[in-house]
């Protein structure tokens, strides 16, 4: 799928090489996991990468293997030479980059400029749109390691997309070319888009290294072969299924269980302990609103897990 050009662009783009109609030259701004993936997918699809910005060492040697060729410059120098600007920069740093770009005229009319952001939508980009811009906003909803096995997870990968509804279509087209496939998120849903996806994502992280920290507390060796055969069947069971795919001793009620865990939690680090307390009342809470638990039951897992913090900090 072709992405279509745009009128309006400065007449500087016939001192740039040739290419195909329908392509694009596009512009790298953060070389980082994300920035330099992206921009290697795009080039595979036969857009030019004319420029990269990386700065520390690390960025530097990730856009050498990821985009062989194409030169490091600096930020305005790529944002003069690209119609399309893909600002994979943190989410703290965006605001600032796009209203500084803006302050010294560097936004051209008629040049597309994406984000990587989950956070924002296209609002974020106000400064550039002021000044003749088209604002998208292309988060993954994936994970990077910034190498080239990141290529070969994409068509697995779903991005978040938010665009003015004219061009839409171009939004949803360079994700359909990246190999991914693009899911509309509406400007105001974005914060609770992104904020689901580091609760799934981020946390599941924080449990996995609480669960492999009791584990070599207790002499296991390798936990990873313990919880990575069991957390991978919980969910694939959790999306399959959603909650009636819950198992263990507060679905069960065995409140016994649960006070015994609890206990034995005490002696462990607070943020285990306090995890482990707050993940059963709200595992809890949501098994007796799906009828999965009575709220006996639940009163009863409850007040163990109440008693035990209790214990705890005292």
């Amino acid at each position: 799928m072709s992405v279509p050009e745009f009128p309006g662009r400065p007449d500087s783009r016939s001192q740039k090489p040739r290419r195909k109609p329908g392509r694009l030259g596009v512009g790298v701004i953060g070389a980082g996991r994300v920035g330099a993936v992206l921009g290697a997918a795009l080039r595979a699809a036969e857009h030019a990468v004319v420029g990269v910005s990386a700065v520390s060492e690390a960025s530097r040697e990730r856009a050498e293997n990821l985009l062989p060729g194409v030169p490091v410059l600096e930020i305005p120098a790529i944002v003069e030479r690209a119609e399309l600007v893909l600002l994979a920069v943190p989410d703290d740093a965006l605001p600032e980059l796009v209203s500084g770009l803006a302050a010294v005229g560097a936004w051209q009319p008629g040049q597309l400029v994406a984000h990587t952001s989950g956070r924002f939508g296209t609002a974020v980009l106000e400064p550039a749109r002021a000044l003749g811009a088209i604002p998208l906003a292309l988060h993954p909803a994936m994970t990077f390691t910034g190498m080239s096995l990141d290529l070969t997870r994409l068509p697995d990968c779903t991005f978040g997309v938010t665009a003015p509804a004219a061009i839409l279509p171009v939004a949803q087209a360079l994700v359909v070319e990246m190999g991914a496939e693009p899911v509309v998120i509406e400007e105001e849903d974005r914060v609770v888009y992104h904020a689901a996806l580091a609760h799934a994502s981020n946390h599941l992280v924080t449990l996995a290294a609480q669960s492999t920290q009791l584990l070599t507390s207790i002499g296991v060796e390798r936990p990873d072969r313990l919880l990575g055969p069991l957390m991978r069947a919980s969910l694939e069971n959790a999306l399959a299924g959603g909650e009636g795919a819950l198992t263990g001793p507060v679905a069960r009620g065995d409140a016994g269980t649960v006070a015994a865990h609890a206990a034995a939690l005490t002696d462990v680090p607070e943020d285990i302990h306090l995890a482990y307390i707050r993940l059963a009342e709200v595992t809890a809470r949501r098994a007796v609103d799906r009828g999965l638990l009575s709220a006996d039951q639940a009163r009863a897992i409850t007040d163990a897990l109440t008693s035990s913090w209790q214990k705890g900090t005292e």
